[in-house]
């Protein structure tokens, strides 16, 4: 009884003071809306003010946190800013000390509003976040740069989307599908938080999304199949790996230049078998499988691009395989199995066996095979030498491309072929030639870069050569003789 009476009295004394002290009553909507719109702009008039109002009304409050309070009505109640201490409180005026540490700032202003009900009637109270502390968020798994990541942000919650983006974009390697959030709760426990970015990109789910809290960790598992259906959806999401740094790469098979390779941003152009592939425009896009094979100097003519394998090495340590036909790339425009590339992928290029010369003079035309290959035509042809053609052009094409036989003194029936192979030994045959062949391995084949074909001297040229051989030395003697006399 004496405790009311004193608390009566106390509030009498007050509104003496000040008539408005005891009369703090919500406003109707609009200026409630107004009030709160105004002080989030204050603090960062860059910032939209709806985005602000959102974003701070989830915040979750902890220790070093700056905030102003205010309450409708009262102007002078709250003369400065207030810091959450380390226990999680805040000391405020004829309340004293109020818990908000691991409350979002929406339930935080519910739960002092409740304090001051002893002082004021249907006391409205409104808290801006004016610095927030550094927020310590965790990421691990297929991401390009794993750790610990401070954050400081007072006017926007870090999402997953973007922590993902701060530690350098999820990899090739991803389960987006899968992702999990781990929470600390204040009973020493943890939540486990299942995020679906897939989702995200294919219905637009922001839910998915997650607000992220201090001391989340964001995991991101490694996926156990490549999605075709969904890889460029996921290649070209804005959290997908950074786009700016060249990649490591190795290439091996029928390439005309395996081994390490650097992969820009970018496409290649080859021109010419055996020589790298120059950058040919700039891009924002990952690179890919046929970018890497370009960069290596294009695939040779006997290359099996159905069966292209990308070995893979996620941070799990556990080796992936992955199979692309790039066959269906070329006959049905499946730009899905032209994979994006990532640091550390090893790509293999098998032998083919038994292709036909339809799929053999298909191949020779493919952005990814070299422009020409150098063909050396020495002998009885008009104009002898290093020939450029295209890929799997026929023997017939460049003994016409080398001018045709000297109708005089070439052998018209067969020529020689030697052929430098990839183990460093050398091959030669006898090709009974007939210009009228088409594409054939025994009368017409098609040629390989470094091939040499040598034509041959007739029976006839043969026979007068080796007569002015013998003859020679007898001319020479009359020539002399001449000269004397």
């Amino acid at each position: 009884m004496i405790r009311s009476l004193q608390t009566i009295a106390f509030i009498t004394i007050l509104s003496t003071m000040s008539p408005s002290l005891a009369m703090a009553e919500i406003s109707p909507k609009e200026k409630l809306n107004s009030s709160i719109r105004s002080n989030s702009i204050a603090q960062n008039p860059n910032t939209q003010a709806g985005d602000t109002l959102i974003n701070q009304q989830a915040y979750i409050l902890g220790p070093g946190d700056e905030i102003q309070l205010t309450m409708f009505g009262q102007p002078n109640l709250f003369t400065t800013n207030y810091r959450v201490l380390v226990d999680g409180t805040v000391s405020l005026p004829l309340i004293g000390r109020v818990l908000v540490k691991g409350r979002s700032i929406g339930i935080a202003e519910r739960e002092i509003a409740k304090r001051y009900i002893r002082f004021y009637r249907r006391p409205f109270i409104t808290i801006v976040l004016v610095d927030a502390r550094v927020v310590t968020l965790a990421i691990s798994g297929e991401v390009r740069h794993p750790g610990t990541y401070p954050v400081e942000s007072p006017t926007q919650i870090p999402t997953v989307t973007q922590l993902i983006q701060l530690a350098g974009g999820a990899s090739q390697s991803a389960d987006i599908s899968q992702i999990k959030v781990r929470r600390p709760q204040e009973n020493g426990k943890e939540q486990f938080i299942s995020v679906n970015l897939l989702q995200l990109l294919q219905e637009g789910d922001l839910s998915q999304n997650l607000q992220l809290r201090d001391k989340d960790t964001v995991i991101i598992p490694t996926t156990t199949t490549v999605d075709f259906s969904n890889a460029l959806l996921i290649r070209n999401a804005s959290f997908s790996s950074d786009r700016s740094e060249p990649i490591n790469i190795a290439i091996i098979g029928e390439v005309y230049r395996p081994g390490p390779h650097t992969i820009r941003p970018g496409s290649a152009d080859v021109q010419e078998a055996g020589t790298l592939g120059n950058a040919k425009a700039a891009s924002t896009e990952l690179p890919t499988v046929t970018q890497a094979i370009q960069t290596a100097g294009g695939i040779k003519p006997e290359a099996d691009i159905r069966q292209v394998k990308v070995i893979r090495r996620p941070h799990n340590g556990n080796p992936q395989e992955i199979i692309v036909n790039l066959w269906e790339l070329l006959k049905a425009g499946d730009l899905s199995q032209d994979i994006a590339l990532q640091a550390g992928d090893t790509i293999v290029v098998p032998k083919a066996v038994g292709l036909s010369a339809a799929e053999l003079t298909e191949l020779s035309t493919i952005s990814f095979a070299p422009a020409t290959i150098d063909v050396n035509v020495v002998g009885e042809v008009k104009r002898p030498g290093i020939i450029k053609i295209q890929p799997n052009t026929p023997l017939n094409t460049a003994m016409l491309a080398a001018g045709g036989f000297d109708d005089r003194r070439a052998n018209k029936s067969k020529v020689k072929l030697i052929r430098l192979n990839p183990d460093g030994t050398v091959t030669q045959r006898e090709i009974k030639i007939d210009l009228e062949q088409p594409l054939n391995e025994e009368n017409n084949p098609a040629l390989r870069n470094n091939d040499v074909v040598v034509v041959g001297r007739s029976g006839l040229t043969k026979v007068g050569d080796n007569l002015r051989n013998i003859l020679a030395p007898i001319t020479s003697s009359f020539g002399i003789f001449r000269i004397l006399f």
